[in-house]
């Protein structure tokens, strides 16, 4: 029985003395960097992972806060670029205690930035310079699409030049060991040098008899100045861009523009041929309708010599009533009774009156004019300039303003504008389209 008591007691000891035994303590903490960025300003959130402890103290050199009691002390933020220690020391009732110390670097702020800037001018070979404004690393890696040099690993690459033209990338790859950042920028090449250019002829000297005004048109590419030569011309060079040249001279002539930016010269040359002044202006097929045709504006009775055109009731305006010289009336289908009529009489038709209407001379009817003048159809052909037209004294008689029908054709009607000009109108055909009916002629007229 008393050996059964002491073993119980020895247990009862040694139970106790296992309650007891001290729990040790194991340090040990986490940490993760926002956005994994360790230039400054650094904000770092610690998770501690200490086995055994129950009281701590964090000790945070350079941080804000510099310490805390807690176990986990939440985010801890580093304003100065540096190598600092973080060392967390735990302990417990039991009187274990341990402790864990790591370093941790801070780095400057990263900033990537560059500026490019052109030299004298982007035609190509177009040059650059680079200039890093990046901080916070040390490596650097360059990338110039293009260009040469290709590729440089230093901080300031200097000059590159690029020559062919369009867009080229410049890319900046910087680096501190632990972060990497890309910057891209775009230069552009203008486009290689071009001479050429195109012309315009005016209006009243478009059958290229001499003198004769054109105006250049510059169609150049990439050129900063440039230098006209003209044959044949009253003005022989020029440096403006889109000259107006008079050109005194027939023959073919030749323009010549030299075009050029600094870099590059080019040549265009282009021949235009001019022809002798015969003072006589030609133009074939105008269609005249009839009263009904002109009045319901599908062939205008009403023509200008200056802009050589047809114009109906409903285009005149009180500026191109006073350029119209002549007006054809006829009045059917039939073509059994036309002609035509200065604008200063046209109330004799039915249309309405002008307010400020030109004055022009008619002989209709060459057979009953009993006047001296006179065209025959063969005469008309073979007007090549305005000789002919020059010798005839057109005056106005009761005969030579009759009427005419569709008997004879061809039929020539010869008339004089109110600022002189002689011509003749030659009526090549009567055409019968109901009330659209028109005449086709043709007219030759000096020009001054």
């Amino acid at each position: 029985m008393d050996k059964i008591i002491y073993i119980l007691i020895s247990l009862v000891l040694l139970a106790g003395c296992a309650k007891e035994e001290a729990v040790p303590v194991v340090v040990d903490f986490e940490f993760e960097v926002f956005n994994e960025d360790f230039s400054i300003p650094v904000q770092i959130v610690f998770f501690n992972r200490t086995e055994g402890g129950e009281d701590y103290e964090w000790s945070f050199e350079g941080g804000v806060p510099s310490r805390s009691v807690n176990r986990n002390p939440g985010v801890i933020q580093y304003d100065t670029k540096g190598v600092y220690k973080i060392e967390l020391t735990a302990s417990n009732q039991d009187g274990s205690r341990d402790t864990k110390v790591i370093e941790i670097q801070i780095d400057d702020p990263v900033v990537i930035d560059f500026e490019v800037t052109n030299l004298v001018d982007n035609f190509s070979p177009a040059r650059y310079v680079i200039q890093n404004n990046s901080s916070g690393v040390d490596t650097f890696s360059w990338t110039f699409e293009g260009g040469t040099p290709a590729t440089s690993l230093v901080k300031d690459p200097g000059e590159v030049t690029f020559i062919e033209p369009g867009e080229h990338k410049i890319t900046l790859e910087i680096s501190n060991g632990r972060e990497t950042y890309d910057l891209q920028k775009t230069v552009t090449v203008a486009p290689l040098l071009v001479s050429d250019f195109e012309y315009i002829i005016a209006f009243e000297d478009d059958d290229y008899q001499v003198p004769a005004r054109i105006q250049f048109k510059n169609t150049s590419i990439s050129a900063t100045g440039y230098q006209w030569d003209f044959e044949g011309a009253s003005t022989l060079t020029s440096t403006e861009e889109n000259p107006e040249i008079v050109f005194t001279q027939e023959g073919k002539h030749s323009i010549i523009l030299t075009a050029f930016n600094g870099k590059e010269t080019k040549v265009m040359r282009k021949e235009i041929e001019f022809f002798k002044n015969t003072n006589l202006r030609e133009i074939k097929d105008i269609k005249l309708g009839i009263n009904t045709a002109h009045s319901s504006n599908t062939l205008g009775a009403f023509y200008s010599v200056v802009d050589r055109k047809v114009y109906t009731g409903q285009e005149v305006t009180p500026e191109i009533e006073q350029r119209i010289d002549l007006v054809f009336f006829g009045l059917s289908s039939t073509f059994s009774r036309n002609r035509f009529v200065s604008p200063h009489k046209i109330s004799e038709t039915t249309f309405d009156v002008f307010q400020n209407p030109k004055s022009t001379i008619f002989i209709n009817s060459q057979e009953l004019c009993g006047c001296a003048a006179s065209l025959s159809v063969s005469q008309y052909d073979m007007i090549q300039d305005d000789a002919l037209l020059k010798t005839l004294t057109i005056q106005e008689t009761p005969g030579g303003l009759q009427d005419f029908d569709n008997t004879i054709q061809p039929r020539i009607v010869l008339f004089q504008t109110q600022e002189g000009k002689k011509g003749a109108i030659k009526i090549k055909d009567f055409v019968n389209d109901g009330q659209n009916s028109y005449i086709l002629v043709d007219i030759k007229i000096q020009k001054q």
